[in-house]
């Protein structure tokens, strides 16, 4: 089994597509104005409309509904990282800080409310978890 991708269902494929393009700095391949696809080497963040969510089972997904997930990416310097941010998020949860399992973190809301961490290790052990 290989984990490939998390999917965000929104109202507003544009919106949010256009928000984690400039956020990341990935450019995302879109299927259809339905559907489109962020990918980095470990992983994909796909983006999808509400129209998608029948095709699976109707009513199993919610835009904007999201309170326990937590959509984490890697970053070199979050604190560098979090400076490029101000004009993009409009709503910053936590800014940098370092956690005890050795990551500082940022916590901000996408467009749609969804909980993005961007991290990056800073202790020993938390950098050599990432470097393997």
């Amino acid at each position: 089994m290989d984990f490939v991708s998390v999917r965000i269902i929104t109202g507003d494929v544009a919106r949010l597509v256009e928000f984690y393009e400039k956020a990341t700095g990935v450019r995302a391949a879109w299927a259809t104005e339905d559907f489109a696809e962020l990918s980095t080497p470990h992983t994909t963040l796909a983006i999808a409309s509400t129209r998608t969510v029948p095709l699976f089972a109707p009513g199993s997904a919610r835009p904007a509904d999201n309170h326990s997930v937590i959509i984490e990416f890697l970053v070199d310097d979050v604190d560098r990282v979090h400076g490029a941010l101000d004009g993009l998020v409009t709503d910053f949860v936590s800014g940098p800080t370092t956690m005890p399992w050795g990551n500082r973190s940022l916590l901000f809301r996408d467009p749609d409310g969804n909980l993005v961490n961007f991290f990056t290790p800073v202790t020993p052990a938390a950098i050599e978890k990432f470097t393997r």
